[in-house]
């Protein structure tokens, strides 16, 4: 079993920043990948981003790809997502997940056995 436990959502005006963290508690073997997902009101759940934890290698959405920065702390079993120039429309619920696999690809919401409970981005104009 794995656990994970979000933080550091908030409300910034447009062009802001903030950073997400999660940290996992639970088998090291069952998040070879940890992601960020978000989902907005009327909307599909996305992939953010995605750390392959045992290389670093990362991976981006392309609608977030130069303001967002996955990051990883071994020593604290935890997972970043660093949000800088923040735009209304990345307004949502943000959720930490957990893989062993992603064979079907990082951003695929279904590779994911673990999920956090969500925390709350909004951004406004």
């Amino acid at each position: 079993q794995v656990q994970l436990v979000e933080s550091g959502g908030g409300s910034v005006q447009a062009g802001g920043s903030l950073r997400l963290s999660c940290t996992a508690s639970g088998y090291t073997y069952s998040r070879n990948w940890m992601a960020w997902f978000r989902q907005a009101p009327g909307k599909e759940r996305e992939g953010v981003a995605a750390i392959y934890t045992s290389g670093g290698a990362q991976y981006y959405a392309d609608s977030v790809k130069g303001r967002f920065t996955i990051s990883q702390d071994n020593a604290k079993n935890t997972v970043y997502l660093q949000m800088n120039n923040l735009k209304p429309e990345d307004t949502a619920m943000y959720y930490c997940a957990a893989a062993r696999f992603a064979s079907g690809g990082w951003s695929n919401e279904y590779e994911y056995n673990y999920w956090g409970q969500g925390t709350q981005v909004t951004v406004s104009s």
